[in-house]
C-alpha cells in the first residue's frame, strides 16, 4: 500500500508526539502530593476542606512535633509483626547495617501510598548504601499485607497495633471527632483497618537510625501531605556509608 504525504506527515506527527510523552520526567514526591491536593480540591467540597484544614494547622500548634524524637537521640529498640505475622526486631536489623524506618498512617491514605512507592522506586539505592526500609503502620497484619501487595512493595511491612512503637518516638495523635466524621464518609473504617477503636494514628515521619540506635535523620510533620524524599534519606546514608 502506498501511502501519501498527508499520511506518513499525520504519521510522524503522532510518533512525536509519543516521544515527547515518554520523554517527560515523572513527577517527584514533592510534586505528586501538590498533583494529590488538586485531585482532591476536585472531589472533596470546600466546606469539608476548610475543616480538614484547620484541624491539621490545629495540630501542628499542639506542640506535639517539638517533643518528638529527633536527631542525635537513641532510638527505642522495638520488635513488630510484618505482613506475614513474622517478628522484626530494630536491633536485629542493625547488625547489618543503618536502618530507615518511615512510620505512615494506613494505605487508606493516598499520601502515604505515594511516599510508600517513592520509597520504593528507591530501595536499591538505598540498600546500595548498606541500609534496610522498614515502614511502620497502626494497621492490623492483614491490613499491612493488603497495603503491601496494592504498592507492590518489596520491603518490610510491620504492623504497630495501639501505636506502641510510634508513641516512644512521640508521633502518636489522636483524631478529632470532625476528621472521624469525615473519613467515615470517605468510607476509611479505621477501626477495622486498626483493629481497635482508638482513632490514634501516627504522624508522618521518617528517621535514619544508625547501627548504635542514634537518630541521624529525622522528618516529622503534623501536615500529613508533607513527607521526607528519597533525596533527603538517601543523602544521610551517602554520608554514613562513606565513613
Amino acid at each position: 500500500m502506498k501511502l501519501t504525504c498527508s499520511t506518513m506527515m499525520a504519521v510522524a506527527i503522532l510518533l512525536a508526539a509519543k516521544v515527547a510523552i515518554s520523554d517527560e520526567p515523572a513527577p517527584t514526591l514533592a510534586q505528586q502530593p501538590q498533583q494529590q491536593r488538586e485531585k482532591s480540591a476536585k472531589k472533596i467540597p470546600a466546606d469539608v476542606r476548610r475543616v480538614m484544614k484547620a484541624k491539621t494547622e490545629e495540630l501542628a500548634r499542639s506542640g506535639l512535633v517539638e517533643t518528638s524524637l529527633n536527631v542525635g537521640d537513641k532510638a527505642p529498640d522495638f520488635d513488630l509483626p510484618n505482613a506475614n505475622g513474622k517478628t522484626v526486631r530494630l536491633s536485629d536489623l542493625l547488625q547489618h547495617g543503618p536502618v530507615v524506618v518511615a512510620f505512615y498512617r494506613g494505605g487508606w491514605c493516598p499520601y502515604c501510598n505515594l511516599e510508600l512507592r517513592a520509597l520504593q522506586k528507591s530501595l536499591a539505592e538505598i540498600e546500595k548504601h548498606g541500609a534496610q526500609l522498614v515502614a511502620i503502620s497502626p494497621q492490623t497484619p492483614d491490613s499491612s499485607l493488603s497495603t503491601q501487595q496494592k504498592d507492590e512493595l518489596q520491603f518490610q511491612v510491620l504492623s504497630d497495633k495501639h501505636n506502641t512503637v510510634a508513641r516512644q518516638f512521640g508521633i502518636v495523635f489522636t483524631l478529632p471527632e470532625e476528621i472521624r466524621s469525615i473519613y467515615k464518609s470517605f468510607g476509611h473504617d479505621l477501626a477495622a483497618r486498626n483493629g481497635d477503636d482508638s482513632f490514634e494514628l501516627p504522624f508522618p515521619a521518617t528517621y535514619v537510625i544508625g547501627q548504635d540506635r542514634v537518630i541521624r535523620f529525622a522528618f516529622v510533620n503534623a501536615d500529613y501531605t508533607k513527607r521526607a524524599g528519597p533525596a533527603d534519606i538517601l543523602a544521610v546514608l551517602r554520608e554514613l556509608h562513606g565513613r
